[in-house]
Order: structure tokens, then sequence, then C-alpha cells
């Protein structure tokens, strides 16, 4: 492909108490080698470790930063206003947690315009140095722990129901109206869901990479994963044919693990057998996997949160129910040109 061919491409980061990791997903995607114009467009919502300040001086530093407020405070929203800022006919997310790989525009890109798709990715690479978010890392590039999400640790490009992120063709997000902005988590799945019933196509390319740093924390962790439980219940409530087998098995272990444990007294304990046997499982892979050390129990105690929490999400669902909204991307990008909080465009 010429250089003259390359279009427009918006880089667009939601970010809300990102103060320490924003800089770093910003440089990265200003430093890809990508032959077209770039623009970067950074949705602050209120913020109390200095987002703003971080942002506002990332946008003094390079003209290509712009910044937008987002008062809603919601991912999705976020996204959404950037997408009504920004002017690129080709619209990358990237998240304030994680930086694109060189070469990832310039070659997502590239994937779209070859494959006729709606929406590229490519993997979300786990990554710490040591630790527990080590531990996590290594959680989130398994099959034993993620299922069968190609996103997560490769394979064959080709169609698939999600990515990871994702590069888009703008006019593909209008079509469908943006972002979903009554969901908090889940929106990704539930837009991709949306171009595909619309007759686009969602690609996955094992050469497109993502640097993802994961939570650090059990207990933020578990956070994530029990909210991204309770929002996949709602868009499953919404799109009852978007189900996968991946999506029933850590709601049946939750349910089964709970059931054993509660009628231990009255099988006189033999009902333990089923939350042991999940244990043993899941101590067996670690074993596998990290060794029986410091690392494989952190790697244990991993895999028992983030199963834990998604199945238990899920079954409890969000706390109330939510309908579906129209998102607001077409509506307000006629409107949405004025100066952000940087006060200059």
């Amino acid at each position: 492909m010429a250089e003259e061919q390359y279009p427009a491409v918006s880089v667009v980061i939601p970010a809300r108490d990102d103060a320490e990791r924003l800089p770093g997903a910003v440089r990265a995607a200003l430093d890809q080698d990508y032959p077209g114009p770039l623009e970067v467009v950074v949705a602050v919502a209120p913020s109390r470790d200095g987002t703003l300040d971080a942002a506002a001086e990332l946008a003094a530093g390079d003209l290509r930063v712009r910044v937008v407020p987002n008062p809603a405070g919601t991912a999705s929203a976020g996204l959404n206003r950037a997408l009504a800022d920004c002017s690129g006919d080709v619209v990358a997310r990237v998240d304030a947690h994680c930086e694109p790989a060189p070469g990832y525009l310039r070659r997502a890109v590239e994937v779209l315009r070859a494959t006729g798709a709606d929406n590229v990715g490519g993997i979300q690479r786990a990554t710490a140095a040591r630790g527990f978010p080590a531990a996590v890392a290594r959680a989130m590039s398994s099959r034993f722990g993620t299922g069968d999400a190609r996103f997560h640790y490769g394979g064959p490009a080709g169609p698939v129901d999600t990515v990871y992120l994702g590069v888009f063709r703008r006019e593909a997000l209008e079509r469908v109206g943006g972002y979903d902005e009554t969901l908090l988590r889940n929106q990704d799945y539930e837009l991709n869901w949306r171009l595909r019933a619309a007759g686009g196509l969602v690609w996955f390319s094992p050469d497109l990479e993502v640097t993802y740093h994961p939570r650090s924390t059990v207990r933020s962790l578990w956070r994530q994963y029990y909210e991204y439980g309770q929002w996949k219940r709602e868009v499953l409530r919404r799109h009852p044919r978007s189900l996968r087998w991946r999506q029933v098995v850590p709601p049946a272990a939750v349910a089964a693990n709970a059931l054993g444990i509660a009628l231990a007294v009255p099988t006189g304990g033999r009902s333990l057998v089923v939350p042991a046997a999940y244990l043993a499982v899941v101590a067996g892979v670690s074993a596998r996997i990290a060794g029986v050390g410091t690392a494989g129990l952190q790697l244990a105690a991993s895999f028992a949160t983030m199963h834990t929490a998604w199945g238990a999400g899920l079954l409890a669902g969000p706390r109330r129910r939510v309908s579906p909204g129209p998102a607001p991307a077409r509506r307000r990008r006629a409107s949405a040109r004025a100066p952000g909080p940087t006060g200059r465009r």
C-alpha cells in the first residue's frame, strides 16, 4: 500500500484515574510508524489522581493530542465522546492500561483493507515483571483462565466473535451507533455483536499485539472480573444468541462449588468433593505452568479469583436492569467540535 493510500487514523483513549499509565499509552500511539495522518483523542472522566493534568500536559507537548471531557465517567461514554470529536476515517481504540506494539496501526489498516473487515484486532499480551501481576498475566494468557477467546493466547487469522480493543472503519462504528453507554463493562463484545448482526466482519490477526498491564492485587482483580460477569449477563439478556460455551463454565463451577459447600453437613461432608476437585484441578494446572512455589500459589489464586468472580458476577447480574439506549456517536458529531479542557484543537 503506497503511503498516500493510508487513511487518517484517530486513536481514542478513555481515561479515568489513569495518571500513571496514560502517558505510556499515548506515547506508544504517537510513536507508531504510521505513514498517514495520526491523532490521539483522550476522553477524560472525573478523576482523583490528576489524570486531566497528565492528559493536558501530553496535549501541550504534541499537537496531535487532543483532550475532551467525559462528564458521564464511563468508558463507553468516553469512547463515544472521543469518536464524536475525532476526524479519522479509521478509529483505533486504546486503553490507558495498554500500549500498542510498534507497527500496530500500519498493520491493522493493511488488514482492514485486505479483509474488508469492519473491525480488526490481535493479541492482548498481558505482561508484568514479577509478583502477583505476573501471575495474573499468565492466567489471562491461558485457556484454563479465559476459555477459547483467541485474542488472549493467539491462533490463526480469521473471523471471530470479538477482538481486544479493535481498529475500526469509522463508517461502521457510526452505522451501528457507536458504543452502548448503558453498559459499564462488556461494551466491546456487545458492539462487535451488533457489527456482525449488521453484516460486518470482525477479524482476528495474530500479528497485531497490544501490551496490557494487569491488576496488581486480588481485590482489584476480583472487582474487575466480577464486573465483567455482571455486565456479560446484561449483554446475554439483550442478545441471547451471543452465548458461548466459555461463558457457561465459570457460573456453573461457582454454583456447583457453592452447592457442595452448602450441602456439606447434610451429606456428611461428601458433597465437599466438588469444591475439592475444583481446587485440585486449579492447583494441578498452576503447578504444571508455574511450579509448586510462590509463583504456583499466585497463579492458583489468580485462576480461582478470575473464575469465581466472573461466575458470581454473571449469576448476580447488574444491581438494576438497564435498558439499551441509542449510542450518541452520530448525534453528537456536529456539536462536539468545541475545544476540550486544554482549550485548543
